[in-house]
């Protein structure tokens, strides 16, 4: 029975989802502004527990810093753009790219953004 419990577990390892994998690494960004109008980029992801990072992005000339957190296959952050703070929440895809939306505190709208990990 131990035998068969122990298999198990390692299956369920093995096969596990997309959300269960490294979230930390080197991103490349594409998102629209509230314009539609897009941008582009690189993300930092550095990982500081299991569940929670930090997060630096250089877009379209200029860098903001935030912290993030993953649940499942939901990954968020807030961050602060100059005076600005934001918050975006992307969705984990099984190729390990993140699809989200985000917005600035106080503004109306919403862009959208793309981070695809660096190989």
């Amino acid at each position: 029975m131990r035998k068969l419990v122990l298999s198990l577990a390692l299956l369920g390892l093995a096969a596990a989802p997309a959300a269960a994998q490294s979230i930390g690494g080197t991103y490349t960004v594409a998102g629209t502004n509230f314009d539609g109008s897009a941008y582009g980029g690189e993300a930092t992801i550095t990982l500081t527990s299991g569940t929670t990072c930090a997060i630096h992005w250089e877009t379209g000339g200029s860098s903001s810093d935030g912290i993030c957190m993953r649940n499942d296959d939901a990954f968020s952050a807030g961050y602060v753009m100059s005076k600005d703070i934001g918050l975006v929440v992307y969705k984990m895809t099984d190729d390990g790219s993140l699809h989200g939306l985000w917005t600035i505190a106080g503004k109306e709208g919403n862009g959208t953004e793309v981070l695809t990990p660096k190989k």
